[in-house]
């Protein structure tokens, strides 16, 4: 879009920020944001989130490059990885947490969101699993590598499927925000 687009307005915050308070509503508190160099005002975007922020200082690489940034931040207590992006701001703190129950529930399995049968974000990978992505390319090849492992979850919730990756797409967030607040 030419432009940072975590940090456009929705509402009265950054999108980034809409992203963060559903994160953190849901329960979710060791959260890691990976951005690129020139994101630097993202920080103070952070600032009273438990959020870290690390940076990929490549600028030309993949979504998985970012998330490998982001799993060497995290350590090694954990066990799954909720994959966030902050292009999807309308995602619902009750879709954070039915992917979580998911996880609770089959923690083997990579769990998908699915409006309609629209496959979304976020998607959560258990641990031994999200560790594939060291030695293969993108995240889209670990869920294609096996079937079985993939859990589809339905939800209610249309944000799992709306990205912002034009200015269209972007003015339809703010509409669909705008009906949500009322």
């Amino acid at each position: 879009m030419g432009r940072p687009k975590q940090l456009l307005p929705l509402g009265d915050k950054p999108v980034i920020r809409h992203c963060l308070d559903a994160i953190i509503a849901a329960g979710i508190r060791d959260i890691v944001v990976v951005t690129g160099a020139q994101n630097a005002n993202i920080s103070e975007v952070l600032r009273d989130t438990p959020a870290r922020m690390v940076i990929n200082e490549e600028p030309n690489s993949q979504m998985a490059d970012s998330v490998r940034i982001g799993l060497h931040a995290l350590g090694d207590v954990f066990s799954g990885v909720l994959v966030c992006l902050s292009d999807h701001p309308l995602v619902s703190t009750e879709t954070f947490k039915a992917v979580i129950r998911g996880h609770s529930e089959e923690p083997d399995r990579i769990i998908i969101p699915a409006c309609r049968g629209k496959r979304g974000h976020p998607t959560l990978f258990p641990r031994k699993i999200i560790g594939e992505l060291f030695s293969t390319t993108t995240l889209l090849d670990i869920i294609k590598k096996d079937g079985e492992r993939v859990r589809v979850l339905e939800v209610h919730d249309e944000g799992i499927a709306l990205n912002m990756n034009t200015e269209e797409d972007y003015r339809k967030a703010r509409e669909i925000f705008n009906l949500r607040e009322g």
